[in-house]
């Protein structure tokens, strides 16, 4: 979240960024802003009252001593007076500083300043493009069937045991998921990314830590018994690792990656685009995430940008790089760059990877600091990219690389799968 002081110092800043997705936050912002002129004048009643109680108490105490015990015991009751004013005080003051937290959660991250207006995915800007789309036989097939002929995944079986959006991976199908795991992590190390295997639950904390909570709670799936809550990408733990952590300035950045199942509820989807690997409850996931100084966020932003580009490029995809729109931005993204692979039979675009620089925003909810070389401490900057999410990468391996005997398996993924080609 924005940090009030930030808010005070750069309003208009602040508001024509926001304005940038498309909602006026004038009316939030100056609540923010007299909430917090209210929190400082009820800790200065709370301050003032115990400095006078306890200066009083000393003079009581001197009393006693000098042997003034009547004149003593009629000043006790100006202590408990100024007590009492107090802590009604802390009580509103307590009040007070959680409508400010509430109200500070529901302001959105500051675009940066490279990021257009726009109200939606039409207006978003392709910043990059490679390859070609694949040129198949008449009689090419959407992953779905694909998937079906070859026995590769079980939509029906994964309904039956648990739910739709839930399949069931079998034989080749497993193992190129597997190779798909095995290669993007090799690739994430390589790149200097060391490797995490985080929880699959996490709590509270942590999804009001990386902004899940409040915003997409809803998305979220809940075990009230215990108040934690499946993870919608290894983006959560992972950052949150370093929660309420101080760490060196020569510690950044601080690169990790982890693959886990990802799980999300997307409530509300139906139609075409979500059928088949487009859109599921439980997908695979491996994720790339860097603490950074504020000053070198936007450079590494770029090098993740080009880490996910050479994992499509070495796939062989026909894909694009798409820079967000205000209006099309995540909650707390200051900047966000979308991957899309060509989806060669159902010829459309498929998001693959979500690229992004929330600044200080998770930061400020995490208490994720360093200390600089002055010996101040400051936040650092989050990041965190896709690289890659499995459903829709393998939806157009599938599709691209069909052809009349079988499913070509990329050249870099055959010392993962043991096999070039995916056969009857």
């Amino acid at each position: 979240m924005l940090q009030v002081n930030y808010i005070k110092e750069n309003k208009e800043a602040v508001l024509a960024g926001l304005a940038k997705r498309n909602k006026d936050f004038t009316p939030l912002i100056e609540d923010i802003l007299s909430l917090d002129e209210d929190r400082k004048k009820m800790q200065h009643v709370v301050d003032s009252n115990l400095a006078e109680a306890n200066k009083i108490s000393k003079e009581i105490g001197d009393m006693y001593k000098s042997g003034q015990r009547e004149q003593a015991d009629l000043r006790k009751p100006e202590v408990a007076a100024l007590k009492d004013t107090a802590k009604q005080a802390e009580t509103q003051l307590i009040d007070t500083e959680n409508q400010l937290k509430q109200a500070l959660y529901a302001v959105p991250n500051v675009p940066f300043h490279e990021v257009v207006f726009g109200k939606g995915a039409d207006e978003n800007v392709e910043v990059y493009a490679w390859g070609e789309r694949p040129a198949l036989s008449e009689g090419k097939k959407p992953h779905w069937e694909l998937i079906e002929e070859y026995d590769l995944i079980d939509f029906e079986l994964g309904n039956k045991i648990t739910g739709a959006g839930f399949p069931v991976y079998k034989g080749k199908g497993a193992k190129l998921q597997r190779a798909l795991i095995n290669y993007f992590l090799d690739q994430a190390h390589n790149a200097g990314y060391k490797e995490i295997q985080p929880p699959l639950l996490v709590n509270e904390a942590s999804g009001y830590g990386t902004g899940q909570l409040p915003d997409k709670e809803g998305q979220m799936y809940h075990s009230t018994a215990d108040d934690l809550y499946l993870i919608p990408t290894a983006e959560v733990p992972l950052t949150n690792l370093y929660r309420d952590v101080i760490v060196k300035e020569d510690e950044l950045p601080i690169k990790m990656t982890g693959y886990t199942p990802c799980f999300r509820r997307e409530a509300g989807s139906w139609g075409a685009h979500v059928r088949g690997l487009n859109r599921l409850h439980q997908f695979d996931k491996v994720e790339i995430v860097q603490l950074a100084r504020p000053d070198q966020s936007y450079a590494l932003l770029e090098e993740m940008v080009d880490h996910v580009k050479h994992l499509l490029q070495s796939l062989g995809l026909h894909f694009r790089i798409i820079r967000l729109c205000g209006g099309d931005m995540g909650f707390t993204s200051a900047m966000t760059y979308d991957f899309e692979a060509w989806s060669g039979a159902q010829e459309r675009w498929l998001e693959v990877s979500s690229t992004s620089n929330f600044e200080t925003y998770q930061a400020n909810r995490l208490k994720c600091r360093f200390k600089g070389s002055d010996g101040k401490t400051q936040l650092v900057h989050t990041l965190n990219g896709s690289a890659l999410a499995l459903p829709r990468i393998v939806a157009s391996l599938l599709e691209n690389n069909q052809t009349p005997d079988g499913i070509r398996i990329p050249e870099v993924l055959v010392p993962y799968t043991g096999f070039d080609k995916i056969t009857k």
